[in-house]
C-alpha cells in the first residue's frame, strides 16, 4: 500500500495545535501541555495581571502561532533587572517577532544575572527556542549545553530540558537521532514522564516506524488514560499505516477528551478529511467557518474536499478564495497548487492543470514521485487514459518498477483504456509478487472477462476460481463477500452456457446464500432447479 509520505507534510500543514514544551508547575501548565488553551487562558485572565500570568499568555499564545499577541504579552511584564524571568519574556518577545540578536541579548543577561547556577533559567531559554519558530538552531544548543552541565553536576538529566532539547533537535532535519536521544534521557530521568513517551512516538511517525510509534503512545496511554494528545498521536499513526477504523476509534477518543473549542473542530475536520469521510469534514468545516470564516486552514480544507466529493465546479470556486488570502499571507504549501491542478484537469483544462502539477513537482524534488502519483489521478479522474498511463510508467520507471499501487492504477488505467492484455500481464506480476493481496486475483479474473466477452472461452475462470479459494480461506471473508457473488456468477453462467447445469447450480446457490436479494442468482437457480413441464398429450378423437 502507497502511504503517501508527502502527507506528513500535509498533516502538519493542517494541524491546528503547536507543541508545548513541559511547564514546571500544575494548573494552568498542565492545560498548555494538554492544548486546552481557553481553558488555560480563561484561568490567566481571572488571575489578574502578573509577570507569571504574562508570561504564560506569552507562550500560550506562541504556541497557536499567533506571534504578534505572544510578543504582546511578553512585552507587558514588568522588566526587572533582578529577575532572569523578565530578561527571558523580553527574549522570548523578540523571538516572537523575528529578532534573534536581541533575543539572544536577552538570555545572555538573564543567564549572567543568575550566575549560571539556576537550571531553571536554562530551562525556560531552552523552551522558549523550542516554542518559536527559529532556524537556526546552533545558540539555542549553547543554552542547553550549559544547562546540562548544570544538571551533571547533580546527577540526573533534567525531564523538562531534554524534552526541550528534543524539539529544538526536531526543527532540523538531520537532528532526529539527538531529539530521540534527548526524550530517551527525559524518560531515564522519569519514567513517568507522559510527555515524553508522546514525544518519542511523535519522532517514531515522522521516520514512519509504527510499531515503534504505536508502542510510545500506548506506553503514554498507559501511564495517564487522560492524556488527550497520545489519542491523537496514535490515530495518526493508525492512519498513516493505513488502518483508517482504528484511526477512527482513536480520534473519538481524543475528541472526548480534548478541549470543545473551535480549534478542536478544525482538528476533527482536518483528520476526518485525511481518512476520507469528506461529507463528514464538510460538517466540521462548516462549524469552524460559521465562528471564524477567515480560517485559513478550513477555507483549504474546505476547496479540497469539495474536489474529492465530485463538486468541481464549487471547489474552484472555493479554492480560488482560499489561494487570494493564503498568497497574501504567504502560506501557499505545495499541496494547495496540486489540487488546483487537479480542479482544472478535471473541469477540462488539461494542458494549464498539468503545467500547475508538473510545476509543484519541480519546485519540490523530495515529492516529486508521490506528486506524479496526484497527477495520473488527476488524468484518470478526467478519464484521460492514455495520459494516466504515461505517467505512471514514467513514475514506476523513475522509482525502480514502482509500489503496488502503482502498478494497480497502471493496471487499472490499461483496463479502463480497453488495453486488456497489459492489464492481465500486471496483474499477473501482482499477484505472483504478493500472493496474500487478495483483490489482485478478482483484478486479473476481470481483465481476462474482458477479453472474453461472452465467457465461452473461460479466460477469466481459473482467476475466479483463485479468488474463491484465497478469499474463503481470509481472517475476514465478509470482507470479500461482493467479490465472492460476483465469482461465483461468473463461474455459474460459464457453465449454464456450456450446458453443465449440474455443475452450474451450486455456484449460483453460493451467490444466493451470499446475496439472498440477488435477482439474477434467483432467476438461474430457478431455472435449473424447476422441473421442465411436458407437453400435454394429444387429445384422442
Amino acid at each position: 500500500m502507497n502511504l503517501k509520505p508527502w502527507k506528513l507534510t500535509l498533516l502538519a500543514a493542517l494541524s491546528v495545535s503547536g507543541s508545548a514544551a513541559l511547564a514546571q508547575t500544575t494548573g494552568v501548565q498542565k492545560a498548555l501541555e494538554l492544548e486546552r488553551y481557553n481553558e488555560a487562558r480563561a484561568t490567566l485572565l481571572s488571575q489578574g495581571q502578573s509577570n507569571e500570568t504574562s508570561f504564560q499568555l506569552g507562550r500560550l499564545y506562541q504556541m497557536r502561532e499567533m506571534p504578534d499577541s505572544a510578543a504582546y504579552y511578553f512585552n507587558r511584564i514588568a522588566f526587572d533587572k533582578k529577575e532572569p524571568m523578565t530578561m527571558i519574556a523580553a527574549g522570548r518577545a523578540a523571538l516572537a517577532q523575528g529578532k534573534n540578536a536581541d533575543a539572544q541579548i536577552q538570555f545572555d543577561n538573564a543567564v549572567k544575572t543568575s550566575k549560571g547556577k539556576d537550571l531553571d533559567v536554562y530551562t525556560m531559554i531552552a523552551q522558549a527556542y523550542a516554542e518559536s519558530n527559529i532556524k537556526d538552531i546552533a545558540k539555542a544548543l549553547e543554552y542547553v549545553k550549559e544547562g546540562e552541565a548544570l544538571a551533571a553536576k547533580k546527577g540526573k538529566d533534567d525531564p523538562a530540558l531534554m524534552i526541550a532539547r528534543g524539539d529544538i533537535y526536531q526543527k532540523s532535519e538531520s537532528g532526529g537521532g539527538e531529539a530521540m536521544n534527548s526524550y530517551e534521557r527525559a524518560t531515564m530521568a522519569d519514567p513517568n514522564n507522559v510527555q515524553a513517551f508522546v514525544r518519542k512516538g511523535q519522532l517514531n511517525l515522522r521516520a514512519r516506524t509504527y510499531n515503534q510509534a504505536k508502542e510510545n503512545f500506548d506506553k503514554a496511554i498507559s501511564i495517564d488514560p487522560n492524556y488527550a494528545p497520545a489519542y491523537n498521536s496514535l490515530a495518526e499513526t493508525y492512519y498513516f499505516a493505513g488502518r483508517y477504523d482504528d484511526a477512527l476509534a482513536q480520534f473519538q477518543k481524543y475528541s472526548s477528551l480534548a478541549e470543545k473549542s473551535s480549534d478542536t473542530m478544525a482538528k476533527n475536520a482536518s483528520f476526518l478529511y485525511l481518512t476520507k469521510k469528506y461529507p463528514e469534514a464538510m460538517v466540521e468545516i462548516d462549524k469552524v467557518l460559521a465562528q471564524d470564516a477567515s480560517n485559513l486552514t478550513m477555507n483549504r480544507l474546505k476547496a479540497y474536499s469539495l474536489y474529492e466529493m465530485g463538486q468541481n465546479d464549487a471547489a474552484m470556486a472555493a479554492m480560488q478564495t482560499y489561494m487570494q488570502v493564503a498568497k497574501a499571507q504567504d502560506k501557499m504549501i505545495t499541496e494547495d497548487n496540486v489540487y488546483y491542478g487537479k480542479m482544472l484537469i478535471k473541469g477540462g483544462k488539461t494542458t494549464e492543470g498539468a503545467t500547475m502539477i508538473e510545476a509543484a513537482i519541480k519546485a519540490d524534488p523530495k515529492k516529486a514521485a508521490d506528486l506524479q502519483n496526484e497527477l495520473a489521478q488527476a488524468y484518470l479522474a478526467a478519464k484521460n487514459y492514455p495520459k494516466a498511463i504515461s505517467t505512471y510508467r514514467s513514475r514506476m520507471k523513475a522509482t525502480d518498477g514502482g509500489e503496488l499501487t502503482d502498478k494497480i492504477y497502471l493496471a487499472r488505467a490499461y483496463e479502463l483504456n480497453e488495453q486488456y492484455m497489459p492489464a492481465d500481464s500486471l496483474y499477473g506480476i501482482i499477484t505472483k509478487e504478493r500472493p496474500e493481496y487478495i483483490p489482485g486475483y478478482q483484478m486479473r479474473a476481470r481483465a481476462n472477462a474482458n477479453m472474453d466477452k461472452d465467457s465461452k472461452k473461460g479466460l477469466a475462470k481459473p482467476y475466479y476460481e483463485e479468488y474463491i479459494k484465497v478469499a474463503n480461506a481470509s481472517e475476514s471473508p465478509d470482507k470479500y463477500k461482493s467479490g465472492l457473488v460476483e465469482a461465483n456468477k461468473y463461474l455459474g453462467y460459464y457453465y449454464y452456457q456450456l450446458g453443465d447445469k449440474a455443475a452450474s447450480l451450486p455456484y449460483w446457490q453460493q451467490a444466493l446464500a451470499l446475496k439472498p436479494d440477488d435477482e439474477q442468482a434467483k432467476t438461474a437457480v430457478d431455472a435449473i432447479t424447476q422441473p421442465v413441464k411436458k407437453a400435454p398429450a394429444a387429445r384422442r378423437k
